[in-house]
C-alpha cells in the first residue's frame, strides 16, 4: 500500500459508517420476521396485518425521494438524516403501548415514512466517502446483515420465553443507537445535482423496451416476496415451529446474503447479468413452491431459505448491475430511486396486500403458490426481454 492509499483509507470513517449500519439492519432483524407476529399478538387479524405491513412498503414509494429531495436543497443536508432517526425513535416509542386498529394504522404510517426516508440518505453519505474506492463499500455494509442475522438468531430465541408484545422494548435500544450513529457521520462531499440536458437523457433511457422489462421484472419479483415478508414468521408458527426455529430460518436466509455479497465480484466475473437475474427468477419460483407444498418438512425448509442466495442476493446484485448499465454516471443515483420506489414500494404494497388477500380466501399455501408463479412469469419476460445477448441500454 503506497502513502496515497494509505492516506486514503484514513479518511475513510468506516467504523462510523458501520455503526449505523449495524443498528438499522439489527432493528429491521427484529421488524421483517417478528412484527407480523407482534400485531397477530395485538389481535389483529390477517386481513388487518397484511394492510398495517403494506404500509412499510407504501411509504417507500415517496417517502426516501421526498426526504432526498429536501436534503438536497438543504445547505446542511445531514440535519435530515439526523431528524429522521430521531423522529424515527419518538415514532416508535408509541408502539411501547397497546393500540387498537386505527391507532396503529396510524402510528405505522408515521414510522414507516421516516424510518424508510433515513437508509438512501445514508447510502448518499457512504459512498461521498468512498469516491473512487467503491470496493470497499461491501466491507462496511456487510456490518448491516451482521446485526440483522444476529438479531434475528437471538430474538428468535428471547420470544420462546417473552411475550410477543415485548418485541417494541427489545427494538428500541437499536433505533437509539443509529439515532445516535447519525450525530457523528456526515457527508464526505456535498451530492452532485443533475443537469438538465442529463434529465432529458435520461428519460429516453427509461422509455427503452429492455429498460421497461429490467423494472416490470423487478416489481414482479418484489410482488412473489409479499408472502415471505409479510407472513412467514405466522406461516411457520402455524405449522408448529417454534419462534426460536423463525429465528434459524430466517438467520440462513442472511448467511447466504453475505456470501453470495461477499463474493459478487467473482460470479459476475464468470456469469453475465442477465444470466444471473434469470437465474435467481428460477430460484425463487422454485423456493415459494417448495414452501407451499411441503411447510412441515423441516429440512426442505431449510433448503428453501438457502435459495435466498439467489432470490434475494443475486437478483439485487445482478439488479445494481443493470443500473449501472442502463443509467451511468449521475443518472445512476435518479434510477435508483424510482427502482426503490417501483420495486419495493409499489411491488410490496402489492405483494403484502394480494397475498393478505389470498391467504383469507384459500390459506397460506395458495399465497406462497401464487408467488411461484409470479416469479415464473418475471422469469419468462427477463428471458425475452433482458437475456444474454440482447442489445443493451448503454449505448
Amino acid at each position: 500500500m503506497n502513502a496515497i492509499e494509505a492516506n486514503l483509507n484514513a479518511r475513510i470513517p468506516t467504523a462510523r459508517l458501520a455503526s449505523f449500519y449495524f443498528a438499522y439492519y439489527a432493528a429491521l432483524g427484529a421488524f421483517n420476521p417478528y412484527w407480523a407476529l407482534y400485531l397477530k399478538g395485538l389481535g389483529q387479524d390477517v386481513a388487518a396485518i397484511s394492510i398495517l405491513m403494506s404500509l412499510w412498503y407504501g411509504t417507500r414509494i415517496f417517502a426516501p425521494s421526498a426526504w432526498s429531495a429536501l436534503a438536497a436543497r438543504s445547505a446542511q443536508p445531514i440535519l435530515w438524516l439526523r431528524m429522521g432517526s430521531v423522529l424515527t425513535v419518538a415514532s416508535f416509542t408509541l408502539f411501547s403501548v397497546p393500540h387498537d386498529f386505527t391507532v396503529l394504522f396510524v402510528v405505522m404510517c408515521v414510522f414507516c415514512f421516516v424510518y424508510n426516508a433515513i437508509m438512501p440518505q445514508f447510502e448518499s453519505i457512504t459512498l461521498s466517502h468512498l469516491v473512487g474506492r467503491s470496493e470497499r463499500y461491501g466491507r462496511i455494509r456487510v456490518w448491516g446483515s451482521i446485526g440483522f442475522v444476529v438479531v434475528v438468531a437471538v430474538f428468535g430465541v428471547l420470544l420462546d420465553y417473552l411475550p410477543v408484545t415485548a418485541l417494541p422494548w427489545l427494538m428500541l435500544p437499536f433505533f437509539v443507537g443509529m439515532a445516535i450513529a447519525s450525530f457523528f457521520n456526515d457527508y464526505g462531499r456535498p451530492p452532485v445535482a443533475v443537469t438538465d440536458t442529463e434529465s432529458t437523457s435520461f428519460i429516453a433511457r427509461l422509455r427503452r423496451p429492455e429498460v421497461i422489462a429490467f423494472f416490470i421484472v423487478a416489481l414482479l419479483m418484489q410482488i412473489s416476496f409479499g408472502p415471505y415478508y409479510t407472513f412467514y414468521s405466522i406461516y411457520l408458527d402455524e405449522h408448529g415451529y417454534r419462534t426460536s426455529a423463525l429465528g434459524i430460518y430466517w438467520s440462513i436466509g442472511v448467511i447466504v446474503e453475505i456470501l453470495v455479497f461477499a463474493f459478487s465480484v467473482r460470479i459476475f466475473r464468470r456469469w453475465n447479468a442477465a444470466t444471473v437475474l434469470i437465474v435467481s427468477l428460477i430460484a425463487a419460483s422454485l423456493r415459494w413452491a417448495m414452501i407451499a407444498l411441503w411447510p412441515d418438512n423441516a429440512i426442505l425448509m431449510a433448503f428453501a431459505q438457502t435459495l435466498h442466495a439467489l432470490s434475494f442476493a443475486a437478483f439485487f446484485a445482478a439488479s445494481m448491475q443493470f443500473l449501472v448499465l442502463y443509467f451511468p454516471g449521475r443518472q445512476n443515483g435518479h434510477a435508483q430511486g424510482i427502482y426503490y420506489g417501483f420495486s419495493s414500494g409499489i411491488g410490496g404494497v402489492l405483494g403484502a396486500l394480494l397475498s393478505g388477500q389470498v391467504w383469507q380466501a384459500t390459506g397460506g399455501e395458495t399465497a406462497f403458490m401464487l408467488g411461484s408463479v409470479t416469479a415464473a412469469i418475471a422469469a419468462l419476460i427477463a428471458w425475452i426481454w433482458i437475456r444474454p445477448g440482447r442489445p443493451s441500454a448503454s449505448a
